[in-house]
């Protein structure tokens, strides 16, 4: 059976959400070691047990917290020397990519990036990655071992299996070559708003919203939906919204349980980043519109009109019940 490494990306003490999403494909592949390093790695290395790692190896050393990827990439390269995994899987991120595409220097590998899927095939491995703005999906395969995958957020979905992973602490020594690039600040955004990738209900704005000042309009439904608030590519570049509210392949890749497309065309580039969604609902003055092919239920109409028609009614049934 394959040997597989998930590592667990650590900020600030607190396991990357991706990591647990990685391991719902990774434990069908084979016998997954999850590899978590810096504060709270311990932890985080009991959680991805419950997600189906076999095995892990955490340290706790400061030293992952406060300097990038070089101390990583020294402990990964160190391990790799004595397990000799198959197949290594990291979270589309920029830390991550920092670390794997080093790695993959390291041991004179190449990577593959951005991948919606991973999968085993004649004895190798194989992902899929969308390209031209995600209009296509290209079937890449690793021709060297180990393979290295970066895997986008929001591509599986995280459950627990209830099992337990055996926990071994990872012995390694930095040398003070790696340790060049300093962590001096994390700032967070600061919002008291739902966060858009964990949302349950995404309401997503595009160039049928008319303008930047109709946008409160989304904002109200998402308020009484309890939801966040997207949008698509074109009107980021418009600069009507930030981009820390695009949804798709150069955005955010979103999950929920219902998306709500509101003046959005469908474009390829949007529908990666959220046709994962369990419910898809879209609001379009266009009924041949692509988003409308692909959603679970389509309303053809003015949004302006309908989105605070819809916000109305979520408002009397709340206050009814």
């Amino acid at each position: 059976m394959a040997k597989l490494w998930v590592y667990g990306e650590m900020s600030e003490g607190k396991l990357n959400a991706t990591a647990a999403e990685i391991m719902a494909r990774a434990r069908e592949l084979g016998d997954v070691t999850a590899i978590t390093l810096g504060a709270g790695a311990k932890a985080a290395a009991a959680l991805l047990g419950k997600h189906g790692a076999k095995s892990a190896y955490a340290n706790e050393d400061s030293v992952f917290d406060e300097f990038l990827a070089e101390p990583a990439t020294d402990a990964l390269a160190d391990l790799y020397e004595k397990e000799s995994p198959d197949l290594i899987l990291f979270s589309f991120t920029s830390d991550s990519r920092d670390i794997a595409g080093r790695l993959a220097a390291r041991l004179g590998v190449g990577l593959i990036s951005n991948a919606s899927e991973v999968g085993a095939k004649n004895g190798g491995f194989t992902a899929k990655v969308p390209y031209f703005g995600g209009a296509k999906v290209a079937s890449v395969r690793a021709n060297a071992t180990p393979a290295i995958v970066l895997i986008r957020p929001k591509s599986f979905e995280a459950s627990e299996t209830g099992g337990t992973a055996e926990i071994k602490e990872l012995a390694v020594s930095i040398g003070d070559a790696s340790k060049r690039a300093r962590v001096v600040e994390r700032v967070v955004e600061a919002s008291e708003k739902v966060k858009l990738e964990d949302a349950k209900v995404v309401i997503s704005g595009g160039r049928g919203m008319g303008g930047p000042d109709n946008f409160p309009l989304l904002e109200e439904l998402a308020g009484a939906l309890g939801g966040a608030v997207g949008a698509s590519r074109a009107v980021v570049d418009a600069g009507w919204v930030p981009y820390s509210m695009q949804v798709g392949q150069t955005g955010k890749s979103v999950r929920p349980g219902v998306y709500i497309a509101v003046g959005i065309s469908g474009a390829m580039q949007h529908t990666v980043g959220m046709k994962t969604s369990k419910v898809i609902i879209a609001i379009n003055k266009d009924a041949e519109a692509p988003i409308m092919k692909m959603a679970d239920l389509g309303v053809v109409g003015d949004a302006l009109k309908i989105v605070p028609a819809l916000t109305a009614a979520v408002k009397a049934k709340k206050g009814k019940s």
